[in-house]
């Protein structure tokens, strides 16, 4: 199937351009209607927020676009986890906690109040629910669009384009391997595909007639320009509103992505157990881990990143960020859309 029969949104935008949902406190009310209100789409990151807490935001949204929002949801798994090497790492990390003055986090597993937010998202009905990490089983798509709420899946690979297709998927948000923050991979375990994005683009287009959303280190408007000729219908895009005035971007992250001594980015999972793309910086290098138990590393080492935020230590925090990062820049994020358009 050729770009010219690139399936179409099932959604108006003015401009082909998706705001990426950023978990953390990033992808703000404000960031959200901004990129909407500029022609886009903006997305709410509902990881890590309670059901309540997603709620308020997006009628906190609501009031500031009369535009179409998103929202995100992480698809959490149960998983098998070695308790050993969980203890062993939390004493590993023992020497950041005493350096702040706190305690390493303790190690567990949750769904991320997952039918809480599902919930939520059926009384208030956003435009677009996307999901990361996995693909919901077919009733909770079916459910989603009987309410007339377009859904969208993450994947990283044909075989996952596939599976989310056959659930009843309306839109495949197409991550590359040059994206910022989590890799949205099915399987936590697997190492993160290397095909370029616009060569994954064809594979998935060839294999599917939905619409594509696609991503993955894009920064500039040719960059945009390319992955919509390689047959995406719009382009997400994250790294590219870090430093947006309305970003919720901690000031620790905004001065490490103009920092120049920060010079190439890295796949880590010493994080949070997930494969996840940021500047490389010392806790990287010092704890290059294979081991997947997310979300229970996320757990043991939040309140090590917390602190090294407050504490302005971008050699302890997780500076999420794509392989574009050096063409970010400070601004409105309406300027930012716009420059991005072709």
């Amino acid at each position: 199937m050729s770009p010219s029969h690139t399936a179409s949104l099932p959604f108006d935008l003015k401009r082909p351009i998706i705001g990426a949902p950023m978990a953390g406190g990033i992808s703000t009310p404000e960031l959200v209607a901004a990129v909407t209100n500029a022609g886009g789409l903006g997305f709410l990151a509902g990881g890590y927020k309670t059901p309540h807490q997603l709620a308020e935001q997006i009628i906190a949204t609501r009031a500031l676009t009369s535009g179409p929002i998103g929202v995100n949801l992480f698809v959490v798994a149960a998983n098998d986890v070695d308790e050993h090497e969980l203890e062993t790492y939390r004493q590993e990390l023992k020497y950041y906690a005493d350096r702040y003055g706190i305690e390493v986090g303790t190690h567990k597993w949750d769904d991320d109040s997952w039918h809480g937010k599902l919930d939520v998202l059926q009384d208030l009905k956003p435009d677009v629910v996307s999901f990361t990490f996995d693909c919901p089983e077919v009733e909770v798509l079916d459910e989603l669009n009987a309410l007339d709420i377009h859904t969208a899946v993450t994947v990283t690979s044909t075989d996952e384009a596939r599976i989310a297709a056959e659930r009843g998927a309306q839109i495949l948000i197409v991550q590359g391997t040059d994206a910022g923050g989590h890799r949205a991979t099915f399987d936590p375990a697997a190492e993160p595909g290397t095909e370029p994005l616009p060569d994954l683009i064809t594979a998935i287009r060839n294999t599917t007639d939905l619409s594509l959303i696609a991503g993955g280190g894009i920064s500039t408007r040719e960059q945009v320009r390319t992955v919509l000729d390689a047959g995406a219908a719009a382009v997400q895009v994250g790294t590219a509103l870090l430093l947006a005035d309305e970003a919720g971007t901690n000031s620790t992250h905004r001065s490490a992505l103009q920092d120049p001594t920060f010079t190439e980015t890295k796949v880590t999972r010493a994080f949070t157990g997930r494969p996840a793309r940021g500047l490389r910086n010392r806790f990287m290098d010092e704890h290059d881990r294979s081991g997947h138990a997310y979300p229970q590393i996320h757990y043991i080492t939040a309140p090590l990143r917390a602190a090294a935020a407050a504490n302005n230590d971008p050699h302890a925090l997780h500076l999420w960020a794509g392989t574009g990062y050096r063409t970010t820049h400070t601004g409105p994020a309406a300027d930012i859309i716009a420059d991005l358009t072709p």
